[in-house]
């Protein structure tokens, strides 16, 4: 089953946040997704994607076409394990990490869906078997900086089934807006993207405190600074959660040894795809750190995320944005939430082909 082809598409998919919402300070007009094609001799397709938002998307997309593709080609397509590494050697003078690590990702991904059509079975088959076929999502919200709009969200979120809620907030009275309006013992989480120094995170994570935070997510940077992140964790006793931001497996064996977080967030798209994700599911176990995957994706990251998950223990929960609209689905409405719950696809590989459509109608006109 050698490759043939590999082509890759930045796609943006318009939606609205529900207000002036954003993270990070980007451009929330769109999703952007860089979507990777594998297709094999013989005529075999399999799809990833490699994280790709905002400006960083066309150089995710210059790394698949330029740095990896072309020493793919050839290639045993079956050969998952061995292509990673490859792919991880051979560029590491470039960079391990970050963009470089993104585009391995997605094609390591592409590469799974291909196996799993080979053998003609579901990718959480491969994975050891499907212990559940939905998964519990939670509402990740955008950063609104506006007590009742937040207030407004949540509610809102709540009366469409969502049994837990992740604020991407750093002021105390957006966060005590937010518990009184979904009331006592809904799970609410806070992603702070990283923001303070340990001295003010220690600050900042005392105020919220009254309000029964069931993690608070990346508060330090850098966010490799695990030692800071556990001597919080004791401070101020909340559950923290970290780890959108680390690629491989080495990086999250550093964060559990170092007793770090409660939560680890691998992020497939991020992390060196499945292959890399399946070593960290095994560290976890190893050391009883549970795995909550960052993955509030719309394309085929969201999808291998869902078949991870369904191989996972029952705590663990999918993320999925808390968009009001979007323009256009890569797969319908089959990765939509419905009471709260996603429900993980059972066709072979992935389990559900993207819409050549959607990627033709809104493929960026310089990508």
């Amino acid at each position: 089953m050698k490759i043939g082809k590999i082509e890759s598409f930045l796609v943006k998919l318009p939606y609205t946040t529900g207000g002036d919402g954003n993270i990070g300070k980007m451009d929330w007009s769109t999703l952007d997704y860089v979507l990777i094609r594998i297709e094999t001799e013989q005529g075999l397709v399999g799809w990833g994607d490699a994280f790709a938002y905002g400006a960083s998307a066309q150089s995710v997309k210059a790394v698949v076409d330029n740095m990896l593709a072309p020493s793919l080609i050839g290639k045993d397509a079956a050969a998952v394990g061995q292509l990673s590494y490859l792919l991880q050697q051979g560029n590491h003078l470039l960079g391990r990490y970050g963009i470089t690590m993104f585009a391995i990702s997605g094609i390591d991904i592409a590469l799974w869906d291909l196996a799993g059509k080979a053998a003609g079975v579901p990718l959480s088959t491969l994975l050891g078997g499907a212990r559940r076929g939905e998964i519990p999502a939670y509402a990740s919200l955008f950063n609104y900086s506006d007590p009742d709009r937040v207030a407004e969200h949540c509610q809102r979120a709540l009366g469409e089934g969502y049994k837990s809620i992740k604020l991407h907030e750093t002021g105390e009275p957006e966060v005590r807006a937010a518990r009184i309006a979904m009331g006592d013992g809904v799970p609410l989480m806070v992603d702070t993207n990283c923001p303070w120094t340990p001295w003010q995170a220690r600050e900042k994570a005392l105020a919220f405190k009254p309000y029964d935070l069931h993690w608070l997510e990346e508060p330090i940077f850098p966010p490799e600074d695990f030692d800071s992140l556990a001597r919080l964790g004791i401070e101020v006793d909340i559950p923290l959660a970290a780890g959108e931001n680390a690629c491989t497996a080495f990086e999250f064996q550093k964060m559990i040894e170092a007793e770090a977080v409660t939560y680890i967030q691998p992020s497939v798209t991020k992390v060196g795809g499945i292959t890399e994700f399946r070593k960290i599911i095994a560290l976890a176990e190893v050391q009883g750190v549970t795995v909550m995957p960052h993955a509030p994706y719309f394309a085929p990251g969201l999808l291998a995320t869902l078949h991870l998950l369904s191989t996972m223990p029952d705590e663990c929960l999918a993320e999925t944005f808390y968009y009001k609209t979007l323009e256009a689905s890569l797969y319908g409405d089959a990765i939509v939430a419905k009471d709260g719950n996603i429900t993980v696809p059972t066709g072979p590989g992935l389990g559900l082909e993207p819409d050549m459509d959607v990627i033709r109608d809104y493929a960026a006109k310089d990508g």
